[in-house]
């Protein structure tokens, strides 16, 4: 099976993290999409993240009707902070059976180059690109185990959401119904 990993803090997910996932499974070649939602990415700063499982509950309520979607909290026992490289070798080891590829904005592969062993993901693993409103990194574009998907730009952002959510703006239309009704419930980001 062949197995797109979409990784994220997920501070919420929102509607167009799932309409890039919806695309992914559309238009490439993976037959699953899973959300790998990351306890801490080391180019974030944790001060501003929901709860771990927090979050993942949300990645839940929003995946959980879309049948080729699931959620991974396989970060979530790993050493942090959270490094693709350690994480790709724990779901190879775990679903040998699998063909996994990297789904990433534009905008991460230009910064690509600063992760930790990125030679031997790029040498090892397919990366499908998804376009961002950032510089793409062109040499690396023409890589044999790189494929640009012309998805939608897609300009929310999840740092919009919790500000809006602050201010006490409406941002229910950003947001799968299950995701707002949670996050209204608990009062998180408020």
């Amino acid at each position: 099976m062949k197995v797109g990993l979409y990784f994220g803090t997920y501070n919420p997910i929102h509607i167009g993290h799932l309409a890039i996932a919806g695309y992914m499974l559309e238009y490439s070649e993976i037959d699953q999409l899973w959300f790998v939602v990351t306890p801490q990415n080391p180019f974030k700063e944790r001060s501003s993240l929901l709860p771990d499982y927090q979050r993942l509950d949300l990645v839940y309520r929003a995946v959980e009707k879309h049948e080729n979607m699931r959620v991974s909290d396989i970060e979530f026992g790993l050493e942090k902070p959270s490094y693709t490289a350690n994480t790709l070798a724990h779901l190879k080891e775990k679903h040998p059976d699998h063909e996994f590829y990297l789904i990433m904005g534009a905008d991460n592969l230009a910064t690509f180059h600063k992760w930790r062993n990125y030679e031997f993901i790029l040498e090892n693993y397919k990366i499908l690109v998804y376009p961002r409103l950032a510089q793409i990194n062109q040499p690396l574009m023409e890589h044999k185990n790189i494929q640009q998907i012309d998805a939608p730009i897609m300009q929310i952002a999840s740092t919009f959401i919790r500000k809006a959510i602050k201010e006490g703006k409406d941002v229910s239309y950003f947001l799968p119904p299950e995701v707002a009704a949670y996050i209204d419930e608990m009062n998180f980001y408020r």
